[in-house]
């Protein structure tokens, strides 16, 4: 049974990839997790200078789901390649590094130092935190998202993953910007935007009032959003949102995804992905598929008539 899958050269085996934020920089859970059922993990977001994140409380778990508003905390870009690195290049699977910045110059200073380093194969741009105080998403404008991809795809060689966010009118027109700038694979779906409040202080939980939402809450939204691009675009998924066990994830495969993407369950069980890569066997010998890409997109369902 052939459980690898490929964006670009990038080979990913098994197709399961731990999200940025949920894992720290890997070496953190090294004695809790067995790497070799992780194809890749996805380090925290890293800006060129340190970042503290937003003010405390910064997590709250609701009844179906959590928010977040970490904001980017890191120990930016020279910090990361002294100190992450090295470890991350030590643990038995590959890694993807993730990177954010507040205007296009930080974006491609951090991919130009990157692009230096040949144990760094992957990287994911992120172009979705909901928890940083810019007027909007670079990926809620669908030229914004193009005029950056276009300027760092030109400087990297590297294989480039866009993650993008799911707060806009229209993900298809965004995920065409990204494929239009030859960006090789999409991640999605980062949080949504969520509120919680303590009615008995009439003030809200988070301190930096809204975050991001995540967790099984918003399996549906991500499904849809991954579907309709798959069945629209030609450009590697990487799918993810609310993901906590096999069946969860076979869906995100049969809605088109390449590969998936573990977040929220990863801060309640670390070695999840075990679990479900064996259930993922499981399914896969009961259907008679011996290669988990003939998964992909086979959602059977009537002839779909919104294609664009």
């Amino acid at each position: 049974m052939d459980i690898s899958v490929s964006i670009r050269d990038f080979k990913i085996s098994p197709p399961i990839i731990c999200a940025s934020g949920t894992f720290g920089y890997g070496e953190e859970l090294k004695d809790l997790v067995d790497f070799k059922n992780i194809g890749a993990i996805t380090t925290k977001t890293i800006t060129l200078k340190p970042k503290t994140g937003n003010p405390p409380p910064r997590i709250y778990e609701t009844s179906c789901g959590v928010l977040n508003s970490i904001g980017l905390e890191n120990p930016g870009l020279e910090v990361f390649l002294k100190e992450k690195l090295p470890k991350l290049k030590s643990l038995n699977t590959k890694f993807i590094v993730s990177i954010g910045g507040f205007s296009f110059d930080e974006y491609l200073e951090i991919l130009k130092e990157l692009e230096k380093i040949k144990d760094i194969e992957a990287i994911e741009i992120n172009l979705s935190c909901p928890n940083i105080k810019l007027k909007r998403m670079i990926s809620q404008d669908k030229e914004l998202t193009y005029n950056l991809l276009k300027r760092l795809r030109k400087i990297s060689k590297k294989v480039l993953i866009a993650k993008i966010t799911p707060e806009v009118t229209d993900i298809l027109e965004i995920a065409k910007a990204v494929k239009k700038a030859d960006i090789d694979a999409i991640s999605l779906v980062n949080t949504f935007f969520g509120l919680a409040i303590d009615i008995n202080s009439q003030k809200p939980y988070l301190g930096n009032i809204y975050g991001g939402y995540s967790s099984r809450a918003i399996k549906p939204l991500a499904l849809y959003r991954v579907w309709r691009i798959y069945n629209n675009l030609k450009i590697p998924i990487i799918g993810g949102g609310g993901i906590e066990d096999a069946s969860s994830a076979i869906e995100f495969f049969l809605a088109g995804a390449k590969a998936i993407s573990l977040g929220t369950i990863n801060l309640v069980y670390p070695n999840i992905a075990k679990k479900i890569l064996d259930s993922i066997k499981l399914y896969l010998k009961e259907k008679n598929i011996d290669d988990i890409n003939k998964l992909i997109g086979k959602l059977k369902c009537k002839e779909y008539f919104g294609k664009d």
